[in-house]
């Protein structure tokens, strides 16, 4: 397997003025491109990092300590995720053609010729995460959505792990130039200077980014503050709630318990949809098949020295606060390296004690650290979460047998406050698939809008509507012959007379 220190040379990455220029001069040549040749170009990128994938787990594994398995599977998503994207731009649906035939006798008054479409709002800043070097990085999600919806993509790098971005951004600018895309489609960028630099250039017209609230609330304040704002997409920290009801605990208590030690404890439980919080009735005496769990769990390393410190500094404000419990208490070695080498620490409170605690306990500790709530037999967990859960990536309820048409209120409201509501399930694994939603309302996204799936291209295109404009200069996927083959929702002459 490739290490670091044996990969192939990379180039050096973009200075930002440089890589802000050419994206700004590809932007217009990008969008006029076919469905079909932006397609294969996405095709062109996902088979370049299957043709690599040795080389590029092994660098990954390198710098992040990920296991190979992981990594490997992780890969296999991204590439997915790019072949995904090359379909939803073939079929031209994202487009939203809607055609409004002129219509002298329109209900309102006369009608001009109306003709909508969505364009790529222009050059895209993504800030890579990371937690997923592939799937979150520099190929990851807002990459590909980005280059589906016809927009050049600048990356801010990790420094997590330079050296796979580096040669990730080498294959894939190779990639994207032999299939016809041209040059400032893509670039790479390294070092926060880089990435504040960009965020306020003019030629940048989206930003996307996925990491910590602290930094993305920063981050969202300066997209805000420019003499142009321009749209920001954050992906913030997440506690992700799980309610057990009581009957579902009466059932299978010691099961839901042994399954969220294996969720929180998945890759050291660096993932954002990591179940944070599992709230079950009092009484539950399920401390010691909790403890079992946890102590069958390997050690893992976390993914670099600043992740390792946050940690450490979360875990022991939690720990600290009067109420809490510890179910299991794990274990945050610090190396030679500065890399933390943890196993998981589980502990439990009581409501009330979250509620007077909240600024401590409800902070999220990203890693292999997670908290055991219990409540009283008459608690309302739908009144539970929106006071305390507000917003979130995911929320879950294990049910009991029977319980069914009765918990639609509680589902309802968990829609409210979550971007993914699961049942008898565990948010750890999000699908890239057409209905995922990963995104939820504030503080776990700046906006509703989704990171994974076909919905996620929406973020980075924009409306135009063309009124009364020759067939001859209309952009074509408006055109009456459609030179694209794309869908066109059609209003025609006299419709609105049986409104």
């Amino acid at each position: 397997m490739t290490t670091p220190t044996d990969s192939p040379t990379t180039t050096a990455p973009a200075q930002p003025e440089d890589a802000a220029r050419a994206a700004a001069a590809a932007a217009p040549v990008l969008a006029d491109l076919s469905p079909s040749t932006r397609a294969d170009a996405l095709r062109a990128v996902a088979d370049s990092l299957g043709a690599h994938d040795d080389e590029l787990v092994g660098l990954a594994a390198g710098e992040t300590r990920l296991a190979e398995a992981r990594l490997r599977g992780e890969l296999k998503r991204t590439r997915v995720q790019l072949r995904l994207f090359a379909r939803v731009v073939e079929s031209g649906a994202y487009l939203d053609v809607r055609l409004d035939a002129a219509d002298p006798d329109f209900v309102l008054g006369p009608r001009p010729d109306l003709r909508r479409t969505l364009w790529p709002v222009g050059p895209v800043l993504v800030f890579a995460a990371s937690n997923f070097p592939f799937a979150f990085s520099v190929p990851g999600g807002d990459t590909a959505a980005a280059l589906a919806a016809g927009c050049p993509v600048i990356v801010k790098a990790h420094p997590g792990h330079p050296a796979l971005s580096r040669r990730v951004a080498d294959l894939m600018v190779e990639a994207l130039a032999g299939a016809g895309l041209p040059a400032g489609t893509f670039a790479l960028v390294e070092g926060d200077d880089a990435g504040r630099a960009l965020l306020a250039h003019p030629a940048v017209r989206a930003a996307a980014f996925t990491g910590s609230t602290r930094v993305g609330r920063l981050l969202a304040d300066a997209a805000a503050a420019r003499p142009d704002p321009i749209p920001f997409f954050g992906e913030l920290g997440s506690l992700n709630p799980v309610l057990v009801t009581p009957d579902a605990f009466a059932e299978r208590g010691a099961e839901i318990a042994r399954a969220w030690v294996g969720s929180v404890s998945g890759s050291a439980g660096q993932l954002c949809t990591k179940p944070g919080f599992l709230l079950v009735p009092e009484g539950h005496g399920l401390g010691p098949v909790v403890a079992d769990a946890a102590a069958a769990v390997p050690e893992h390393a976390l993914l670099n020295a600043r992740v390792g410190v946050g940690y450490v500094a979360g875990r022991s404000v939690v720990l600290g606060t009067p109420g809490v419990a510890v179910l299991a208490a794990g274990s945050a070695e610090t190396e030679d390296d500065g890399v933390v080498h943890a196993t998981p620490t589980l502990v439990e409170t009581d409501l009330a004690t979250l509620r007077a605690h909240r600024d401590t306990v409800l902070e999220e500790v990203f890693g292999p650290f997670a908290v055991l709530v219990t409540y009283p037999e008459d608690t309302d967990l739908g009144a539970v979460v929106a006071e305390l859960f507000p917003g979130e990536l995911t929320a879950t309820v294990h049910r009991g047998a029977g319980e069914g048409a009765q918990l639609a209120g509680l589902l309802a409201t968990l829609g409210r406050h979550a971007g993914r509501v699961l049942v008898d399930g565990w948010p750890t694994g999000v699908a890239v698939t057409p209905a995922m939603q990963h995104g939820g309302p504030w503080p776990a996204t700046t906006s509703d809008a989704t990171s994974v799936g076909t919905a996620a291209i929406g973020r980075f295109l924009r409306g135009t509507t063309y009124q009364d404009a020759p067939q001859d200069a209309l952009p074509a996927p408006l055109q009456d012959g459609n030179p694209w083959g794309v869908p066109q929702a059609r209003s025609g002459v006299g419709e609105s007379a049986h409104w």
